[in-house]
């Protein structure tokens, strides 16, 4: 039985897919995510700062921020101390 991802798994592995500039959605294809949930994560994130937003004619693309770094690396590294592995998706 696969264990269901808590939110902060989710804002990391968003975050970490959107170093390189991502469409909405190859995000929510990624990260196995419904275009509703999809959107209120990267609406989140956006929100926060973690997530940048350029739009390019018709096209928009999400991109992590450098203040997203913070977050990246505490949740790393809590999530290494619980399960004594980082934290991991199908890239």
């Amino acid at each position: 039985m696969a264990e269901r991802r808590t939110p902060y798994e989710i804002y990391w592995e968003i975050l970490v897919y959107c170093k390189t500039p991502r469409a909405f959605t190859a995000i929510i294809n990624r990260c196995d995510l419904n275009s509703k949930t999809g959107q209120d994560y990267i609406s989140f994130l956006c929100a926060k700062g973690y997530l940048s937003r350029t739009v390019e004619g018709e096209k928009s693309w999400y991109t992590t921020t450098e203040k997203a770094g913070e977050y990246l690396s505490l949740f790393t590294e809590l999530y290494q101390k619980l399960f004594d592995t980082i934290p991991g998706f199908r890239l």
